[in-house]
């Protein structure tokens, strides 16, 4: 992953802390391109919050703005991480935080200069990111990649529904709250409680839980303004289905064309990286793994590529409407209209 640049701990102190805002909702609802027509207007900076959208090569399932895009508006959390990494949600919200002070400060520096302003724009579909970077995480035991490979087995040779049964003995509460496909998830909550056996007196060991309980570190010094684009159902979910189709048939959503689409994409990932390439187990890339293994026809594997989309924005929709105070704009990130609305709310906050 990039190197952050070496800042201040603190901001300089302002008149007004500085305003960051949030391009949020489902998959497809149009996300990158208010993003984009938001920093064209404000002279913006678009800070990633894809976890998928990390990785480097990873083009056209991750449906990534494009290269003319990129190159016209600062990207930053792009394209950044190596496909055989890992990125935590925690070390996604402190490079993030990172970002963003940079950001503010060469606005400050640019102010007098250049009579401009340099916006802060976050955007992506990873929930869990967008709350790491926002609220902060609790603060957990570090990673242990021998327990996880033991607990992944597991899960492969069992179900998940075993570690979910562990998960309920050591933490009833985690266990309730998380579903029991959520394997990741599972897993941490389990690596908690057995990190916290280890390190801590049997009386005071700590579940997941009651970390949670604790509280976590907001993001401090900015103001925040979550802008939630909310489509009919409906259409969303066509354009979900339109969009997986065009994926599969010749690549790039931003226009750009790939021979054999998301299929050729991925054999090429797998030949060069092997199974291990952490995105190719996220949506899109799964199913056009099946594919090339045999399991499944390619009409298939297109079928349940939309099925996938469709349940993740479901999951989306669920985890966002938890956001606080978000401005919920019904309708695309395309729209003239639903773009007019997010440049009148910016400017009520500039």
């Amino acid at each position: 992953m990039e190197r952050p640049l070496k800042l201040p701990k603190s901001l300089p102190k302002l008149d007004r802390e500085p305003l960051v805002v949030v391009v949020l909702g489902p998959t497809a609802s149009g996300k990158t391109a208010l993003a984009l027509a938001l920093a064209r207007r404000f002279h913006g900076e678009i800070v990633n919050c894809d976890s998928v959208a990390m990785y480097r090569e990873f083009e056209i399932g991750t449906a990534k703005p494009s290269a003319a895009e990129q190159a016209e508006i600062p990207h930053h959390l792009l394209d950044c991480v190596d496909p055989l990494a890992d990125v935590t949600a925690g070390e996604y919200a402190r490079q993030a935080r990172q970002v963003l002070r940079e950001i503010v400060l060469r606005e400050i520096a640019l102010r007098e200069s250049e009579h401009r302003k340099h916006l802060p724009i976050v955007t992506g579909g990873t929930g869990l990111y967008l709350r790491a970077l926002l609220e902060g995480l609790f603060s957990g035991p570090e990673r242990s990649e021998e327990l996880r490979n033991k607990l992944r087995s597991r899960a492969e040779k069992h179900g998940p529904g075993h570690l979910h049964r562990i998960l309920r003995r050591l933490d009833a509460a985690a266990a309730n709250r998380i579903h029991a496909n959520d394997v990741p998830k599972v897993i941490r909550a389990i690596e908690v409680c057995l990190a916290s056996q280890r390190t801590s007196r049997p009386t005071s060991r700590q579940t997941m839980t009651e970390l949670w309980r604790q509280g976590r570190e907001p993001l401090r010094g900015f103001r925040i303004l979550r802008l939630g684009l909310n489509p009919e159902r409906k259409a969303l979910y066509a354009r979900i289905n339109q969009r997986a189709a065009k994926m599969f048939d010749d690549g790039l959503p931003g226009g750009g064309l790939i021979a054999g689409g998301l299929i050729a994409e991925t054999e090429r990932l797998l030949k060069k990286y092997g199974p291990q390439a952490r995105p190719l187990a996220s949506l899109g890339y799964k199913q056009a793994l099946q594919f090339l293994r045999g399991e499944v026809d390619r009409k298939s594997a297109l079928a349940a590529a939309q099925q996938a989309h469709r349940n993740y924005a479901k999951r989306q929709i669920t985890w966002f409407r938890q956001e606080p105070d978000v401005h919920w704009l019904a309708g695309f990130g395309d729209d003239p209209a639903i773009q007019a609305e997010s440049i009148a709310l910016i400017e009520l906050q500039i």
